[in-house]
């Protein structure tokens, strides 16, 4: 990565803008999505969009000078004259106030670069691209704003107001599965009902006694990672090592699959001779301790022989299992072969 993702704290501190056109009118509405004092700096009467901003109180109109003292305390500044001349001579006099900038549609002079959001306040999602693709990042990010609900922040919020209590009387492992059981269960589904109240007394009531209803044992899922590369994995397969508590990693050729899997779950790498017996009991202990267990394999666990018998083994001391195959590449037929 060329650059970092990271949110800035606004909290308390400043966002200057420089300009008064359209483009400093585009930034002016990201950032009145924070809770940071807007300045707007301009010398002349801005565009009527900003200025209804600033009669409403919610941008300050500061038409001297750039000087250093502008930048004091600012988390960031956008530089948005629409002239790149005279924005990139802002860009200096920014620069040497120690200020963070952005400047509009010349990214070789950024420090940071503004980019595509999903806001469901206090769940933001940025999707960046260091400048190189924007109509993709628009592309991602409209698949992701189809997937998370429009009150799904609401339910985040909610959720924050109840940690500390959760904090009090849980355990770390019971409140991870309450948190889970939240936005994978019932809490989840009557907030989007547009149930507050419903959700809320749910998951007071959890708190108060002892945890979440208890679910059911998770299958211990054994996963193919496929060949070729973390994109082979299965959608199913990263949903499984995003939920998982235990990884046991038994010939994984492509290590960079893991960056997929829950960064705190714990990883247990195998020998690639491990026997299907030894496997199982150590699969079986983890599960019974209450843990989502993971066996991550570069093998395909649908069709490779120990692996099938590891199946059977765990099948037959009663616990579920879940194969998720990954992508492998097709035996090719007689025809193929002989082309």
């Amino acid at each position: 990565m060329k650059a970092f993702p990271m949110f800035l704290r606004t909290t308390g501190r400043r966002i200057v803008i420089l300009g008064g056109g359209e483009q400093a009118a585009q930034k002016a509405r990201l950032a009145l999505k924070t809770d940071a004092a807007i300045c707007l700096a301009f010398p002349g009467p801005p565009d009527a969009e900003l200025a209804a901003l600033i009669r409403e109180g919610r941008l300050t109109h500061h038409a001297g000078a750039v000087t250093p003292a502008l930048f004091e305390n600012a988390a960031l500044t956008f530089v948005a004259t629409g002239c790149p001349g005279l924005d990139a001579a802002l860009h200096a006099i920014a620069k040497a106030a120690g200020a963070t900038v952005n400047v509009v549609d010349q990214p070789d002079l950024c420090d940071a670069l503004t980019p595509s959001i999903v806001d469901r306040d206090p769940v933001v999602v940025a999707i960046g691209t260091e400048g190189t693709a924007p109509v993709l990042a628009r592309q991602i990010k409209t698949r992701v704003e189809e997937m998370l609900e429009p009150r799904l922040g609401g339910l985040a919020a909610l959720a924050g107001r109840l940690r500390g209590a959760a904090a009090q009387r849980l355990a770390p492992r019971a409140r991870r599965d309450l948190w889970r059981w939240v936005f994978t269960d019932a809490p989840r589904r009557a907030y989007s009902a547009d149930s507050e109240r419903a959700a809320a007394k749910m998951i007071k009531q959890a708190i108060e006694s002892g945890g979440a209803p208890m679910p059911e044992a998770a299958p211990v899922a054994l996963v193919s990672t496929g060949t070729g590369g973390r994109d082979m994995i299965t959608l199913r397969a990263v949903q499984r090592l995003q939920e998982a508590d235990s990884i046991f990693c038994l010939a994984v050729d492509e290590p960079a699959t893991l960056e997929l899997a829950r960064r705190d779950a714990q990883r247990l790498a195998l020998a690639p001779a491990t026997a299907p017996g030894a496997l199982v009991r150590l699969l079986a202990q983890k599960a019974a301790q209450g843990d989502r267990v993971v066996l991550l394999t570069g093998q395909d666990v649908l069709a490779d022989p120990a692996l099938l018998r590891v199946a059977d083994l765990l099948a037959q001391q009663g616990m579920g299992v879940e194969r998720i195959g990954g992508h492998y590449p097709r035996p090719a037929s007689g025809k193929e072969a002989a082309a």
